[in-house]
This record gives structure tokens, C-alpha cells and sequence, in this order.
């Protein structure tokens, strides 16, 4: 009897996707400057009070790539799970929100799709 295959976690899908970029950075040099937003976690409710008075927002996407591409002024990647990975309303309203000012704001699937739409708004493709 086989063993269910299991996912990575969305955690595990960034740590694979910043992996990624380092990696290709000396040959694609604006995946240096692509980031992490750690707006998500279980906090506190103390912590919470602080981080929203410091300018923290909900739905904030997981991962910004300030670089201007096609008319765009950047590029926010919300990051879910490959399966099961749902947006909560606050999510769906800032990628509409950013998208409305003139950045690209996606979400994907995995690392996998990730990658493809970075070096898609780069015009890049992958090296060989």
C-alpha cells in the first residue's frame, strides 16, 4: 500500500521560491531586490494591536518584486499551497487594490508557478 504524497506547507513553497531566486540572482540581477511581506502567522492580540498601529495590513501578498516590467510598477505574488490554498476577502481586496494602482498583483500555486510568472513580468526565461 502506497503512502499519501505529502504537500509542502506554503511556508515550504516560499523557502523553495527565495531558494530559487538567490540561485539565479548573478544571472538575473532584479530577483535580488524581490522580498518577503510577513504580514501572516498566529500573533498574539497584544502584537496584533501593535503591528496594525506600525502600518501592518491584512491581505497584504506574501512576496513584492519592486521592479517596474510592462507598465506595471511592480510585481506581488500571493503565495498558496498547490492544493487547498484559499484567499480570504482581505486578500482578494488588496490584489484588486494593488492591481487598481497600477502594479501586477497574481497569485499562485507552489513554487513552481511562481517562478514561471516572475520570469514571465521579467521577460526572462529560466537559464539553461
Amino acid at each position: 500500500m502506497s503512502r499519501p504524497v505529502m504537500l509542502p506547507t506554503e511556508e515550504q513553497e516560499q523557502i523553495a521560491l527565495f531558494s530559487w531566486a538567490r540561485r539565479l540572482s548573478a544571472y538575473i540581477p532584479e530577483l535580488a531586490v524581490m522580498y518577503h511581506i510577513p504580514n501572516g502567522g498566529s500573533r498574539r492580540p497584544r502584537e496584533g494591536v501593535y503591528l496594525r498601529a506600525s502600518g501592518v495590513l491584512s491581505g497584504v501578498p506574501d512576496i513584492c518584486l519592486p521592479v517596474p516590467r510592462g507598465g506595471y510598477g511592480a510585481l506581488y505574488i500571493e503565495l498558496k499551497r498547490v492544493k487547498r490554498g484559499v484567499l480570504s476577502r482581505n486578500q482578494k481586496a488588496m490584489i484588486e487594490a494593488l492591481n487598481d494602482a497600477g502594479n501586477l498583483a497574481v497569485v499562485c500555486k507552489g513554487a513552481a508557478e511562481a517562478e514561471a510568472r516572475i520570469l514571465e513580468y521579467l521577460g526572462r526565461e529560466a537559464p539553461t
